[in-house]
């Protein structure tokens, strides 16, 4: 809006325009025009209320389109590898270790996670009229915080094992199994669970009103249908919960990265100060058992 257009009512030339507010003209007859502003909606199909050259319109509209170029790809490469992983190690037995356990789960909390970017992606294209209703908005938000929570507890307790079997491979052995594998795995999902709960009250369709939609006198021609959003509803951000998760959201993040460091370190340290001949002794073993299999192999293209 310019300034000019705000002092245009008084008879006085320049009355106003110091300062661009109607006090100045108060010893003055003046007439003031009030103001009107036109709604800029963030949403490049909703066109009803954004001017199509502006700037910010023109941003968006880039940042969108570089975020769906790079997640189309990562969706389609994700469900492929994703896929696969689960089909080797569940359709051969002998590749369900420890390990392979570990992978499979990750491999089904990320493809969770894969199959719910296409919404993702249309809440960024077109956040509101959201189509699905109040459940599938919550049950979207709590299984992508669900397996995102999950994905990180895999790779922590994946990296305490590796620790143990490194650092303590005799100890290994006995309480590394694939029964209490199977019993930290179904933990972990359990856990995960409960803390993305609060997401279930966190978020909801809720209408797009009040001084988002009508601070200065915005007017819009959007239908209450049509301002209906997938979003953290009002009460979650007055009570905090909303805080609460973010905060909960950082831990989840920082209290593993330090575990990770740690563990490695002493894995590495390990590893560093382990005698050469008990690390010459271990590639000899690891010969001896490849020539093995390779003539095992061969014995039996001969038959």
């Amino acid at each position: 809006m310019d300034l000019g257009d705000v002092g245009s009512g008084c008879e006085v030339k320049n009355c106003g325009l110091a300062s661009g507010f109607p006090e100045d003209c108060s010893n003055q007859e003046c007439y003031w025009e009030e103001p009107t502003f036109e709604l800029i909606e963030l949403d490049p199909l909703v066109l009803q209320c954004f001017k199509p050259n502006n700037t910010l319109y023109m941003l968006m509209c880039f940042f969108l389109v570089c975020v769906t170029v790079i997640y189309i790809p990562l969706m389609l490469f994700g469900l492929l590898g994703n896929i696969l992983t689960i089909l080797v190690v569940w359709l051969r037995p002998y590749m369900r270790s420890s390990t392979y356990l570990y992978l499979s789960s990750m491999a089904v909390s990320d493809l969770l996670i894969l199959l719910l970017l296409p919404l993702d992606l249309y809440k960024l294209w077109r956040p509101r009229p959201w189509p699905l209703g109040d459940l599938v908005c919550k049950l979207t938000m709590f299984l992508s915080e669900c397996c995102t929570f999950c994905t990180i507890l895999h790779i922590t307790f994946f990296s305490l094992e590796r620790y143990v079997a490194v650092c303590w491979p005799i100890t290994a052995k006995t309480v590394v199994t694939r029964r209490r594998t199977k019993a930290v795995i179904g933990c972990l999902w359990l856990g995960a669970a409960v803390s993305a709960a609060p997401v279930l009250i966190m978020v909801g369709v809720e209408d797009v009103g009040g001084e988002e939609l009508w601070l200065s006198h915005w007017n819009c021609s959007e239908t209450e249908q049509e301002m209906r959003e997938c979003r953290c509803t009002h009460y979650a951000v007055t009570s905090g919960l909303v805080s609460a998760m973010i905060v909960l959201s950082n831990l989840y993040f920082l209290v593993p990265l330090c575990i990770l460091g740690l563990v490695y370190s002493l894995i590495g340290r390990t590893l560093w100060l382990r005698p050469k001949s008990s690390r010459r002794d271990q590639s000899h073993r690891n010969t001896v058992k490849m020539l093995g299999e390779d003539k095992h192999t061969l014995r039996n293209n001969k038959t």
